[in-house]
């Protein structure tokens, strides 16, 4: 059977993967954000969370396995483009080919550490999110979207600065760093609740969905035909559609 896919979840998709790949590039350059030293990525990685967030609460866990895996293929078409581009003999005109290898010339340490750490964090994520769905029934979105995040972020700040900095830096300073960037994306989540609110309130409205993992498969690598359940719900005093 043909699977279709809305306008509206093909563009939470898109800003999902674009989000993703912009905060990779720009995530070489450090800022200083009230005292604290932070990659630039910070003003848009956690968006990758909340469009994250949004593609399982509404369209559940299946469709952001999806998406979570197109954005990783995604991110990788895009890092070898960009390795490509700095292997290629420049123009004898051009005097930017120390510049390109210095920004986007990435370590082999590091772009291992940002694959795992992105698939293990955003999969945590949205695994804890559907399955909070289930035992809230449904109520309390804040809880899950903030929930799902604290333990995602943390797998994520985690895994990335051991790997790439382990044996580099003391224990100490590296549990700073996590600890740090792991407050400031969770700050980030809490503080967008409103905006998850309103879009996911929209998205529901609008695709008349609202989708339940009961009889999901939530292994990562599942791509089976899972059976789904269907139903009704009531949501803003009339009758939606709902998956279950």
């Amino acid at each position: 059977m043909e699977t279709r896919f809305s306008q509206r979840f093909v563009v939470v998709a898109a800003i999902f993967i674009t989000c993703l790949i912009t905060a990779n590039i720009i995530a070489l350059k450090l800022i200083t954000i009230g005292g604290l030293v932070l990659p630039a990525a910070i003003i848009i990685f956690p968006l990758s969370y909340i469009f994250g967030d949004i593609l399982t609460e509404v369209y559940g866990y299946r469709r952001a396995r999806m998406v979570i895996w197109l954005g990783f293929f995604c991110n990788l078409i895009a890092v070898i483009a960009i390795w490509l581009g700095g292997m290629l003999p420049p123009a004898s005109v051009w005097e930017g080919q120390r510049a390109y290898e210095s920004i986007l010339g990435y370590a082999p340490r590091l772009l291992c550490a940002s694959f795992i750490a992105y698939l293990v964090g955003e999969f945590a994520n949205s695994f804890i999110l559907a399955k909070m769905k289930i035992r809230t029934k449904g109520r309390w979105l804040w809880t899950r979207t903030i929930g799902s995040t604290i333990v995602g972020q943390a797998l994520d700040s985690a895994v990335f600065i051991t790997i790439a900095f382990a044996w580099t830096q003391t224990w100490w300073f590296l549990g700073g760093v996590i600890l740090t960037h792991w407050l400031v994306k969770t700050g980030y989540e809490a503080v967008a609740t409103p905006f998850t609110y309103a879009v996911v309130n929209y998205l529901k409205k609008k695709e008349g969905i609202d989708t339940y993992d009961y009889d999901t498969t939530f292994n990562p690598f599942g791509f089976s035909i899972e059976r789904v359940r269907s139903g009704w719900k009531v949501v803003g005093g009339s009758i939606k559609a709902k998956l279950l």
